[in-house]
């Protein structure tokens, strides 16, 4: 016979191998739990930092109901900030505020979406129900606050450290200056950071909810 060639009475080391059943079961072992090895030893990102803690607010919802701090706790939730007849900025975030909802879907009521209108004096709570209704909001998970305008002003500008400037009129339209970012707020009212309203802060913001969420199920667990 000549050397090299491989015949069926003399099986190659590979062939050996393969046709040895303990191979196959290291090798399927190997499969599944390296997957789960690497998951439950994969380094995670640094938790987000604590940046500001919001003090205790309560608020009216667009049902008429009080609404606040207090029911916000123990679920992470996305704060932005708009007004109803909004001429500029407002519809953009809305609409943005709408795809976040739909990506959150799944979390059910472990999230919760917070939008805070800077001009109370028209957005009462049935004008802001109104407003849920028309750009399908589920009440469940996306809730409109309203109230005093002191109360708001406060709120918006000594917790969530950010402007609110006062109703200017141009013509028969009138506009309120006011942030266009969304803050992402932890289970315990804690700000942990700001994003703007475009596609890639966007979906920053979503990969660090999703961590807060999994961080806050794995202390509950």
């Amino acid at each position: 016979m000549t050397a090299g060639v491989i015949t069926a009475n003399n099986p190659s080391f590979i062939q050996k191998l393969m046709m040895n059943k303990f191979f196959w079961i290291l090798a399927c072992v190997f499969l599944f739990a390296y997957p789960v090895y690497r998951s439950i030893n994969r380094e995670l990102p640094p938790d987000l930092p604590v940046l500001y803690t919001l003090p205790e607010f309560k608020l009216v919802d667009e049902n008429g109901e009080s609404f606040g701090s207090n029911e916000l706790k123990g679920k992470p939730y996305i704060a932005n900030f708009h007004f109803t007849s909004c001429p500029t900025v407002c519809p953009k975030i809305m609409e943005q505020t709408q795809k976040i909802q739909k990506r959150v879907r799944g979390l059910g009521t472990k999230v919760a979406i917070v939008s805070f209108t800077v001009d109370p004096e028209t957005d009462t709570s049935k004008v802001l129900f109104d407003h849920a209704r028309e750009i399908k909001a589920n009440p469940h998970v996306w809730k409109f606050l309203t109230g005093e305008h002191s109360e708001l002003k406060n709120i918006i500008m000594n917790g969530f450290k950010l402007a609110i400037g006062e109703k200017q009129s141009f013509n028969s339209v009138y506009d309120i200056a006011h942030a266009e970012k969304f803050v992402l707020v932890d289970e315990k009212g804690q700000i942990r950071a700001y994003y703007s309203n475009e596609k890639k802060e966007i979906d920053k913001m979503m990969i660090d909810l999703g961590l807060l969420i999994n961080k806050l199920i794995h202390r509950r667990s």
